[in-house]
């Protein structure tokens, strides 16, 4: 009996450890492709980088909240009936601590941070371009990128509760995807 405790206590931290590792590999890999896709970009493409990371933390706030949200019952049935993509979803609920874990806090607090340095990133150019020298341009990216980013996800997360188990299907059968090239 001792022995299971000392299993289950090493548990959470193993688990942390998991999770540091693939948020400092996921942090290294957003950073360097927007350090990439900002590299000699204009303005234009780089607000459009910067919508991309807001969108890309919206998606997986969306899909961290249906995960806890999705009723395993008509993925059971799904499953039953092989269609593509259930048993990839049955995983993700019966995981959905994790799941959720992964997709709003990794993912979502990076996207977060990327967009953070993205929104600087316009600033210094719009004031190199304008030769602006004034703090409330900077007050006023952060704000709207705040703004947008809150508001998205706020906007999501009634229809990942409502559609959970929608939401859920869909990304398992994009993991089936993946999961069958894998086979080949």
């Amino acid at each position: 009996m001792r022995e299971r405790k000392k299993k289950g206590a090493s548990s959470p931290l193993r688990w942390a450890a998991v999770v540091f590792c693939m948020a400092v590999a996921l942090s290294a890999g957003l950073s360097l492709t927007s350090e990439f896709l900002l590299s000699g970009a204009g303005l234009v493409l780089a607000a459009g980088v910067l919508l991309l990371f807001i969108l890309l933390g919206i998606v997986f706030d969306i899909i961290g909240v249906s995960v806890t949200a999705a009723d395993p019952r008509p993925l059971n049935s799904m499953a039953a009936h092989k269609e593509r993509g259930a048993k990839e979803a049955l995983l993700l609920v019966r995981n959905a601590n994790r799941v959720s874990s992964v997709c709003n806090d990794v993912v979502g607090d990076i996207c977060g941070i990327v967009s953070g340095v993205t929104g600087a990133v316009i600033v210094a150019r719009v004031r190199q371009a304008f030769g602006l020298e004034t703090i409330l341009l900077s007050v006023g990216v952060t704000a709207l990128i705040s703004g947008l980013t809150i508001g998205g996800k706020a906007l999501s997360k009634t229809f990942a509760i409502r559609r959970g188990t929608d939401v859920i299907y869909w990304v398992g059968r994009f993991l089936y995807l993946f999961r069958r090239r894998g086979k080949r």
